[in-house]
């Protein structure tokens, strides 16, 4: 198996999501007592939160480059970035290092695309949902996405930021998202981008009234099958 490095920390349940999905992968394929060989740099996402400025995401993009290349340097043959909102900065990352970065985005676009998902809903953080870095790429994969309800947006932002980064799971948080599905169904998407590693905490991905992508999973399977040498 190929060694895959992992930047993580943003948030810790992120990345403790992000392992879990990626050795189940490796174990329901490469045997019972197998587990996948990671490099992983957990940051303290306390410097990364509430970006806002250029200055910020210019720091972001900084500290991000920087774990890539202590990551590359200590083996790794890829990476992954365990979190969607940092994708903003990914080009910058990417080019700071020889080996590849796994993008969420287009491992989510390229599986929606072979189940033939037309329109969908994306769900995420307030980045995320309103600024092209992250629509862009799905919508290169031929999926149209409806336009951000702002209502949505601080709703979303309020659960993500103060209840499931920190591991906090509430009936009102689960009331919100399935409501905010709901309505999507109504509005005629044909799925839901769940674009936020926490969010899985409150929305059942296997049981709802549309299907969910959920993006950390599919992110995860990728970089298994990228460990596994079947990309």
């Amino acid at each position: 198996m190929r060694k895959l490095g992992l930047i993580g920390g943003m948030s810790w349940v992120s990345t403790r999501t992000y392992y879990e999905h990626i050795n189940r992968t490796v174990q329901a394929r490469a045997g019972a007592l197998s587990s996948a060989p990671l490099l992983i740099e957990s940051l303290d996402f306390a410097q990364l939160a509430g970006l806002s400025s250029a200055q910020d995401w210019d720091r972001a993009a900084g500290i991000l480059s920087e774990s890539a290349q202590r990551l590359e340097q200590a083996g790794a043959g890829a990476l992954v970035i365990g979190a969607n909102s940092m994708h903003k900065v990914y080009d910058r990352v990417a080019a700071a290092v020889s080996v590849p970065i796994l993008h969420i985005a287009d491992c989510v676009g390229a599986r929606m695309k072979a189940d033939g998902v037309k329109t969908a809903a994306l769900i995420g953080t307030r980045n995320v949902m309103t600024e092209s870095f992250y629509r862009e790429r799905l919508v290169a994969h031929g999926v149209d996405l409806l336009p951000p309800d702002m209502g949505n947006v601080e709703a979303l932002d309020r659960i993500i930021y103060e209840e499931l980064m920190r591991g906090k799971v509430t009936r009102s948080a689960q009331r919100t998202l399935k409501t905010i599905i709901t309505v999507k169904e109504q509005e005629r998407a044909q799925a839901i981008v769940l674009a936020c590693t926490e969010l899985e905490m409150v929305v059942d991905v296997d049981a709802n009234v549309l299907p969910i992508y959920d993006c950390t999973q599919i992110h995860a399977r990728s970089a298994a099958e990228w460990i596994l040498g079947e990309d």
